[in-house]
């Protein structure tokens, strides 16, 4: 019995809410690595990208709550969705035509792109803080649990509860569902294939007749409806607040570059290795070896190996490590 009791609490604090911080950082991880693979620079506006995003989607959730419209059990915030990606769409696609694109017709250096893309994270930053504020918002409704600890416990009779909150179920299933439709794309249709092109070979692609504006504007819109899907999914999970996605940069980056930068299995496999990287290392062990200790052996402290306030020096840490001994990441990307 402590045994299960020590599996359902390691799976309670670890194991689920890491599945979910998991497939948000993939999602995101996604949208950077396709800009990189295709656009050939980092783009550090991604983390805003993605708070933009979710902030229209709050907006136009809190427009048909106030109608009187819902999505029943789940999340009304997942209605809005759609129309928090066509913004996006139209925001990245209008700045691509009035910043990127002049420096793309100026075959300039990647690192010019970068500083660029630092110059556009502050402004759609402002721009957000302007919108929604920069106060903390919560814009989850519907049923919070898909189990609650309390019913867990009554099916089981473990002293422990196993809580699964309806907003990690639907993140890791629409991660799934996001993944799948992409790779589908990727690799099945003419657009998907042109960009695969583009993105080995741009002069032998331009060659072959492919059209290089709707292979950047196609990006773009991928990657604006990636970053809005997982800054949404992010904010229902935890909350919302323009800086934090700011934040979210770091493990972001740091799960596409451990994967491989530039390609998508590694920028999921990247997100999953950071998640669980900083769950596990930030957790305090103590619940679960009550449980498997003797009673004489019992810890005192929290037997933690960080504090959760340096959960991002973990990312950190990760990333510097990959960048000395594997640069190509753990699926061979592209090198930074």
């Amino acid at each position: 019995m402590d045994f299960l009791n020590a599996i359902v609490a390691f799976s309670n604090y670890v194991l689920v809410p890491g599945a979910a911080y998991g497939a948000q950082l993939a999602l995101g991880a996604l949208g950077v690595t396709l800009i990189y693979g295709i656009l050939r620079f980092s783009n550090f506006a991604h983390g805003d990208t993605m708070a933009f995003g979710t902030a229209m989607t709050i907006i136009i959730t809190n427009g048909l709550l106030a109608l009187g419209i819902t999505f029943g059990p789940l999340p009304t915030a997942l209605l809005a969705l759609p129309f928090g990606i066509a913004a996006t769409c139209l925001l990245v696609l209008f700045t691509d035509k009035l910043v990127y694109k002049f420096y793309r017709k100026q075959k300039a250096a990647p690192v010019i792109l970068v500083i660029v893309s630092m110059g556009v994270m502050f402004i759609m930053n402002g721009v957000v803080r302007f919108v929604i504020g920069v106060r903390d918002i919560r814009f989850t409704d519907g049923e919070r649990f898909i189990i609650s600890a309390r019913t867990f416990k009554e099916m089981t009779g473990l002293k422990e509860g196993l809580a699964i909150k309806t907003t990690q179920g639907i993140t890791v299933v629409v991660a799934i569902f996001v993944v799948v439709v992409l790779f589908w794309f990727l690799n099945k249709t003419r657009t998907g294939k042109s960009m695969r092109a583009f993105s080995d070979n741009e002069d032998l692609a331009l060659l072959s007749g492919i059209n290089p504006e709707k292979v950047v504007m196609v990006t773009w819109m991928i990657v604006a409806a990636l970053a809005t899907t997982a800054g949404v999914l992010y904010g229902l999970d935890k909350s919302f607040k323009a800086f934090t996605y700011f934040q979210l940069l770091l493990p972001i980056f740091a799960s596409a570059i451990v994967g491989g930068l530039g390609n998508p299995l590694g920028a999921i496999a990247g997100g999953f290795v950071i998640a669980f990287s900083e769950v596990t290392i930030t957790y305090a062990f103590k619940k679960v070896l009550v449980y498997l200790m003797p009673d004489s052996l019992e810890p005192t402290g929290l037997v933690q190996l960080l504090s959760t306030d340096y959960k991002f020096a973990v990312s950190f840490t990760i990333l510097i490590i990959v960048l000395l001994f594997k640069p190509t990441g753990l699926f061979k990307g592209k090198s930074v």
